[in-house]
């Protein structure tokens, strides 16, 4: 493996193995027992499987393969002005409740001399979406992925989501939505930049809604 691979293996934060389905299926299994449920009865019988797979499904994430994600969409363009891709829905887990949080991504970089397909962006953003989260960190790994992936001049990234850990437990503010912001390179150091940035994304958007 060269070294440009295993910066992008390391940058993506992958997990080893895979997901144990039968442990899952005995834990859920416990919890109905625990609640006062039985098992057995029908509509509950199924379920210890179908919460097994879906876990597989909204946390893999862990174990998608970066370099094949990727597959090769880097592109050598004579072109350094800002990128952007906006409105990216995403879902993600809260990894304190394991409650969904669902909102939108934004994210921008400056190319130097190489851009990456357009639909590579949602995809590397559903990488880290699906999996155990905070929003903050969520924002972070993003950010540091397509700058480690391409090298360019700056990064941004600005999440905003609804949480329902916060919605329909605890505080219960269902209009509470979280935004969070990463900027690296020339965002982080250039007013005029981050400003262009913050302006497209809010040029034209419609308010984030469940």
């Amino acid at each position: 493996m060269d070294d440009q691979k295993a910066a992008v293996y390391h940058a993506a934060e992958l997990l080893d193995g895979e997901i144990d389905q039968p442990q899952i299926r005995e834990a859920v299994t416990n919890i109905l027992k625990a609640i006062g449920e039985d098992p057995q009865r029908d509509g509950l019988q199924g379920t210890p499987d179908r919460v097994a797979r879906m876990y597989t499904e909204l946390l893999a994430g862990y174990r998608t393969d970066p370099v094949a994600l990727v597959n090769d969409a880097l592109f050598d363009v004579d072109y350094d002005e800002m990128v952007i891709v906006r409105d990216i829905e995403f879902y993600s887990l809260c990894e304190h409740h394991m409650l969904p949080f669902i909102g939108r991504a934004h994210v921008a970089y400056i190319p130097k001399g190489r851009v990456l397909g357009l639909s590579k962006i949602p995809r590397i953003v559903d990488m880290f979406a699906r999996r155990l989260q905070v929003q903050e960190r969520l924002t972070r790994q993003i950010a540091d992925f397509l700058d480690e992936l391409l090298h360019p001049h700056g990064v941004a990234v600005v999440l905003e989501a609804y949480h329902l850990c916060a919605m329909i437990r605890g505080v219960k503010k269902h209009d509470a939505r979280m935004v969070t912001s990463t900027m690296l390179g020339s965002f982080r150091t250039n007013l005029a930049t981050r400003n262009e940035f913050f302006a497209n994304i809010g040029r034209g958007a419609e308010p984030l809604s469940l």
